[in-house]
C-alpha cells in the first residue's frame, strides 16, 4: 500500500505528461504481480468496493477524533480523505505492518458492510498519513491524480516497447474490456513473459472514433464535397456490441457498460456485429429531449412501467464488425453502404439508421443547422467520405458543428466546495431564477447547479464573495443573499418534477461572471420557460 502511495503522491506533484508517463512505467517495472494489477485496475476506474461508503469513513474518524473538530477541519480542508488522512490518531504501540494493496482488495471486496469498519481501522492504525489518504481515496473512488485511463494505457505501450514488445495503445483499449484485474495475463504479454490476450469472442469495447469541433468561421477552409452530413441527435454516443460466441453488451463512449439500465435492449441484440450510435428515447415515431432519456440513465432497476414510458431506442451511425469481418479500415462512404445493406437484411428492433442530410454548399447546411434546435437536434456530424475509423479524436476527418448555446442571467443562492485541487475553493454554483419582478413579491427558484467555465483568477473571487456573503450553512453548503449575478450558457432546457423550478437545464457552466450586474436585474423563470423543449 505504501507504493501505491509514494506513486499517488508523486503523481499529484508531477504536472508534465511525460513526467507522469515515466512515473507508471517505472511502477510497472518494479512492482510485481498482482500489486500492480490492482494500482492498474484503481487508476482506470475499475476498482469498486459496494460496502465502503465515506459515511463509514467520517462515523468512523468520529469514534477517534472529537466530531466538532472533525468538522471544523473538514470545512477549513474540504475534503472527506484529506481531512481523515491528517487528523486520525494512531493508537500507541501499534506494530501492524501496512497491507499491501492486494490485502485491502481482498478485504473490502469480500467484507460485509458491517465488518467493513474494522478493517478500516486496523489498516488506517498501521499506514501513515500518506498511506491512509491512498486507502481512503482509493475505496471512495476519488483518486483524482492527474492520470487518466488513456495515460495509465499509454504507459502501458511505452513499458511494453522497453521489454522489446509491440504494442499500441490501441490494441490495449481493443482488449481492455475482455480482459478482468488484476491483469495478469495483459501484463504477462506486455512484459514479453506470454502471449497476446485472445478476447475475438467477448463482448468486448472497441475504441469509439471522435470528433473535433468546429467553429463557424473555420468550415470555409473546408471542401463540401469531400464531407458527408448527419444530424447530431441528442441523446449519448453508445457501442451495441453483440457476438454470437460472447455476451451482448452495450457500452458508452468512454467504455462504461450501460446495458444494465436499458435490459429491454440488450435482450434483443440477437445478431453478431459490432454497431455505433446513438442512444435516446423513441415514444410514438419521435425523438423525445434529452431529459426523457435521463429517467432511464443510472439506474440500477428498471420497472415495466420505467421501460413503457421511456423506450430506448439506438439510432445507427456505423458499423465496425458484421460478423468476424472488421470494417473500420473500409473508407466511411464504404462502411455506410454496408450498414444500410446490414440494416436491410437484419431489421433489428428497437433501431434505425441515422438518415444522411443531402447538401451542397455549406451556406445550405447553415440553414438547415439554423432550425436544428426547433426539433431537438444538438447540430450537425460532419464526416469525410475516405475517413477510416480510428480510435481517438483525430482532426480533420470527423467534426461536430454544434449550434451555439442557450444563456441565461441567474442569481446564485447557494455554494458548495470544489473537487480536486480546487477543493478549498467555493466553486459549485447553486443558481435561481425570478418568478416575477423581486420588488413586487418574485422569488428566487433554483434552475440550475454549475461547477466550471470559469478561470483561476475568478474562482478566487468568487470563493471571497461567498465566504463574505454566507448568511446560513447547511452542512458543506453555504447559502448568501441575491447579488451575484452569473450569465450561464446551457445546451436546452426541459420540464423536471424534480425542481421546484419546474424546470432543468442541460450542461450548463459560467460563460461570464456579471460583477456589474444587479440581482435584481437577471432573467425571470418565464423566460428560462419560453425555451422549453418538448
Amino acid at each position: 500500500m505504501n507504493r501505491f502511495a509514494a506513486l499517488m503522491d508523486a503523481l499529484v506533484f508531477t504536472p508534465a505528461r511525460n513526467g507522469k508517463i515515466r512515473l507508471l512505467t517505472d511502477y510497472w517495472q518494479t512492482t510485481p504481480d498482482p500489486e500492480r494489477g490492482w494500482a492498474l485496475a484503481a487508476l482506470t476506474g475499475s476498482l469498486t468496493f459496494g460496502a465502503a461508503k465515506p459515511a463509514i469513513v467520517r462515523n468512523l474518524v468520529m469514534t477517534r477524533v472529537d466530531p466538532v473538530l472533525y468538522g471544523w477541519s473538514y470545512d477549513f480542508v474540504g475534503d472527506t480523505a484529506e481531512t481523515a488522512a491528517l487528523i486520525w490518531p494512531a493508537r500507541p504501540g501499534t506494530n501492524t505492518p501496512p497491507p499491501p494493496l492486494s490485502e485491502v482488495v481482498h478485504g473490502l471486496t469480500s467484507a460485509k458492510r458491517s465488518e467493513v469498519p474494522a478493517l478500516l481501522e486496523g489498516w488506517l492504525d498501521a499506514l501513515d498519513s500518506d498511506g491512509r489518504y491512498a486507502l481512503l481515496k482509493l475505496i471512495t473512488g476519488s483518486l483524482r491524480v492527474g492520470a487518466s485511463a488513456r495515460l495509465a494505457k499509454t504507459s502501458l505501450a511505452e513499458w511494453a516497447g522497453g521489454n522489446g514488445v509491440q504494442a499500441s495503445v490501441d490494441e490495449i483499449e481493443e482488449l481492455w474490456h475482455g480482459l478482468r484485474a488484476p491483469y495478469l495475463d495483459l501484463f504477462g504479454w506486455l512484459s514479453g513473459a506470454g502471449p497476446k490476450p485472445t478476447v475475438a469472442a467477448t463482448g468486448g469495447y472497441r475504441p469509439t472514433m471522435l470528433a473535433q469541433p468546429l467553429e463557424d468561421e473555420d468550415i470555409a477552409g473546408l471542401d463540401p464535397a469531400a464531407y458527408r452530413a448527419e444530424w447530431k441527435w441528442d441523446g449519448i454516443r453508445v457501442q451495441v456490441v453483440a457476438r454470437t460466441l460472447g455476451e451482448s453488451r452495450l457500452y458508452s463512449r468512454t467504455g462504461e457498460e450501460v446495458g444494465a439500465a436499458f435490459p429491454d435492449v440488450v435482450e434483443r441484440l440477437a445478431f453478431d456485429a459490432v454497431l455505433d450510435g446513438e442512444l435516446l428515447v423513441v415514444r410514438d415515431g419521435e425523438v423525445r429531449p434529452f431529459n426523457d432519456l435521463q429517467q432511464r440513465l443510472n439506474r440500477k432497476q428498471v420497472t415495466p412501467k420505467l421501460v413503457k414510458e421511456y423506450p430506448a431506442h439506438i439510432r445507427l451511425y456505423d458499423i465496425l464488425f458484421d460478423g468476424d469481418e472488421d470494417l473500420r479500415a473500409l473508407p466511411f462512404d464504404a462502411r455506410r453502404q454496408r450498414l444500410e445493406d446490414w440494416y436491410a437484411r437484419t431489421r433489428p428492433p428497437a433501431m434505425d439508421l441515422s438518415p444522411m442530410v443531402p447538401f451542397e454548399t455549406w451556406e445550405e447546411l447553415a440553414a438547415l443547422r439554423a432550425g436544428a434546435r426547433d426539433n431537438a437536434i444538438e447540430g450537425l456530424m460532419l464526416k469525410r467520405a475516405d475517413s477510416t475509423y480510428v480510435s481517438g479524436r483525430p482532426k480533420g476527418p470527423w467534426f461536430k458543428w454544434k449550434r451555439g448555446p442557450l444563456t441565461l442571467d441567474v442569481v446564485v443562492m447557494y455554494a458548495q466546495r470544489g473537487h480536486g485541487k480546487r477543493a478549498s475553493y467555493y466553486g459549485d454554483f447553486t443558481f435561481g431564477a425570478w418568478t416575477g419582478d423581486p420588488e413586487n413579491g418574485g422569488e428566487l427558484v433554483p434552475v440550475g447547479k454549475c461547477y466550471s467555465g470559469y478561470t483561476d483568477e475568478e474562482l478566487v473571487r468568487l470563493d471571497r464573495w461567498i465566504r463574505n456573503n454566507t448568511v446560513r450553512r447547511y452542512g458543506p453548503v453555504r447559502e448568501v443573499p441575491p447579488g451575484l449575478v452569473l450569465e450561464v450558457a446551457f445546451d436546452s432546457v426541459h420540464r423536471s418534477t424534480r425542481h421546484k423550478s419546474g424546470v432543468a437545464m442541460r450542461f450548463p457552466r459560467v460563460h461570464r461572471v456579471r460583477w456589474d450586474k444587479p440581482a435584481a436585474e437577471a432573467d425571470r423563470l418565464a423566460t428560462l420557460e419560453a425555451m422549453i423543449v418538448e
